[in-house]
């Protein structure tokens, strides 16, 4: 059974970006977002730092802590061969209902994908006062859209998160 990460979270999160489960790169080093072709962390970047290269997985995360943002997976654990979503089978939920109870400044839920955005609507329906935005995974897996594509999808779903 494969395991997901802790909630990256504070306070002032105002936004959570959900995945499903991390893949095998992100398992290996214990990091969200942690396959070098994702563009998970150079959106974050265009975005919120322009210019700016990250120095460290640390800066990765208080970069988006220190603009409202929060970081969890709809799985806590799953079994899976390989890292598409596809494969993912015996899913268990992490305990949002907890975690928003903890973080109620929590308003808006940004999905990493479609995979992530029916498993959680599978296991938590839509929870009141939440708003939902399913966007475009950032996976080089999901190669229909171009990085300048996703980065503006992104980007205005950031910036009406950030209100």
């Amino acid at each position: 059974m494969l395991k997901s990460f802790a909630p990256v979270i504070n306070a002032q999160s105002k936004f959570m970006v959900i995945g499903s489960m991390p893949g095998e790169a992100s398992l290996k080093a214990q990091e969200y977002y942690a396959y070098k072709h994702n563009a998970f962390w150079p959106i974050i970047f265009d975005v919120f730092s322009p210019g700016r290269a990250p120095a460290d997985y640390a800066d990765k995360l208080q970069t988006l802590l220190q603009h409202g943002g929060a970081l969890w997976d709809t799985l806590a654990a799953c079994r899976r061969s390989g890292s598409l979503d596809a494969h993912i089978r015996d899913g268990q939920p992490n305990n949002f209902i907890r975690l928003f109870k903890q973080y109620p400044a929590v308003k808006t839920l940004l999905f990493n994908g479609q995979a992530a955005h029916q498993l959680f609507v599978r296991h938590f329906g839509q929870i009141p006062g939440k708003t939902y935005l399913p966007l475009p995974s950032t996976s080089p897996a999901n190669a229909a859209l171009s990085y300048p594509q996703k980065l503006a999808i992104w980007k205005s779903a950031l910036q009406q998160a950030c209100v």
